[in-house]
């Protein structure tokens, strides 16, 4: 499958779910592209590492950080003219309208953040629902068609009612991702560690773990330690290294090379 472009997401939408993950490692993103998921969230250091389009070629890669890692207008365009060159699809942004107008503008595809957005949660009490109510379900409106007027192309529509996801899908030109806000976005995020099960903390409701990898994480971590406490155990009793853990030379050249010592003395 060819990697994705914008035109092709925009003319995709209501025809065809995409699924998007986001992920941190090289590992889980080639396990990612080989497994059809289309759309990856990742960390920018990996846009700039040629690794990444070895192992995920045909991936739509957003690279994103919170807005207050990054700084104002100018540092984002900064941060985000380096990642389109290396090969970034898209960039997520939690900043300001003008910023998200000021990429636009400079041709830098950009994803912007509706609903409950994390990083600003003190603002609709946060992390809980946003749009449950109709004066919220309107803030929700409201911040879709600002990105709209600024210029944004998608959005990142996170734990929105989904009947109220529906009505805006319905009404917007964006394409509208969807974490925890029902199939009425266009694709359907998650993260890699809710996923995997690696998530030990809360898990959110809208998260479905596939696999139990922190069992096998605390498995392993007993494994290693086993591991060390049988080499210490080696090394105390003087049992490591044994003879095939060494290399030695010739009887000679031990004697001559103790006897230049002692002339050195």
């Amino acid at each position: 499958m060819a990697r994705p472009t914008v035109h092709d997401l925009l003319a995709s939408r209501g025809k065809h779910q995409y699924a998007m993950l986001r992920v941190d490692t090289l590992e889980e993103a080639e396990a990612a592209a080989e497994a059809g998921v289309e759309l990856l969230s990742v960390p920018p250091s990996m846009i700039f590492d040629r690794r990444f389009r070895e192992v995920a070629p045909d991936a739509f890669a957003f690279p994103g950080e919170n807005f207050y890692e990054i700084g104002d207008t100018a540092d984002f365009l900064k941060w985000a003219f380096p990642l389109y060159k290396h090969g970034a699809d898209a960039v997520y942004c939690s900043g300001s309208l003008r910023t998200v107008q000021a990429l636009a503008e400079n041709a830098i595809p950009v994803c912007g953040h509706v609903g409950l957005i994390p990083s600003k949660r003190t603002w609709t009490g946060g992390f809980k629902a946003v749009g449950k109510t109709l004066e919220t379900a309107q803030l929700v409106w409201s911040q879709v068609r600002a990105l709209e007027e600024a210029g944004a192309f998608a959005a990142e529509i996170e734990v929105v009612p989904h009947s109220i996801t529906a009505a805006i899908a319905e009404r917007t030109s964006l394409f509208l991702i969807s974490m925890g806000a029902g199939r009425g976005g266009h694709a359907q995020y998650l993260f890699s560690e809710d996923v995997l099960g690696e998530n030990t903390g809360h898990i959110p409701r809208h998260a479905k773990v596939y696999r139990d990898f922190a069992a096998e994480h605390a498995r392993l971590q007993q494994e290693r330690i086993a591991a060390y406490s049988e080499f210490a155990g080696d090394v105390h009793d003087g049992s490591y290294p044994a003879p095939q853990h060494l290399v030695d030379c010739d009887p000679d050249v031990v004697d001559a090379f103790r006897n230049w010592l002692d002339d050195q003395a």
